[in-house]
Order: C-alpha cells, then structure tokens, then sequence
C-alpha cells in the first residue's frame, strides 16, 4: 500500500555534505511523523533525526549542529542535509514514516524504506 525510497546515499569525504532524500507513495491520508535511522556494522539501529507533521525536529546528540531534517509535506519527502560528515557517520541510513493509508485509516502503521549506503572516508 505505502512504499517510502531512499535516495542520496554514496561516497563522501570527511567535512563534506551529503543529502538524503525519502519520497512516499502509494495509498497515503496522512503522514504523522519521519525520520531517518542509521545501522553501523556491529552496532543497532539508533534513530538520527525526526520531524513531525507539524515540523518539529529532534535529533541525535552525535549529529546536532551538524545535520538537518526537513519534510515537503507537497511531495510527502523527508530529507536528511548531512554536512561536516565524519567517519563515524559511516552507516545504512533508512527512512521510517508513521502513516495512515486507506485501509488503515485512523490507525496508522509504520513504513521503512530499504536503506542507503552512506561511506564517509578520504
């Protein structure tokens, strides 16, 4: 019914910037919130960023000042602007939405996209 895609992902040097995009599609109502997860190897998934319908944002303490959510509620795309990326940035970034579609409609269900490689290395 919903698919969310990633896209952005790549190769990119230490201190340099890097956008992700997440765009949904299919039977939506309403999307509620959006984020974006991230998975190192060996370590679990930790959310990264979170917007909320209304815009609000929160964010890890690792990536504060550094990163920046954004949604376009038109195009139902959340975005992830990454900039001074360091190493330790290096990890599958997934985008996660909670929306109603028509079916589940006032409920809602929780979305993953299928995750981007972002490689931060010189």
């Amino acid at each position: 019914q919903v698919q969310l895609v990633e896209s952005g992902g790549g190769l990119v040097q230490p201190r340099g910037s890097r956008r992700l995009s997440c765009a949904a599609s299919g039977s939506i109502v309403t999307i509620y919130s959006m984020g974006w997860y991230r998975q190192a190897p060996g370590k679990q998934r930790e959310l990264v960023a979170a917007i909320t319908e209304g815009g609000s944002t929160n964010y890890a303490d690792s990536v504060k000042g550094r990163f920046t959510i954004s949604r376009d509620n038109t195009k139902n795309t959340v975005y992830l602007q990454m900039n001074s990326l360091k190493p330790e940035d290096t990890a599958v970034y997934y985008c996660n939405a909670d929306i109603s579609d028509s079916t589940t409609w006032p409920g809602r269900d929780s979305y993953w996209g299928q995750g981007t490689q972002v490689t931060v290395s010189s």
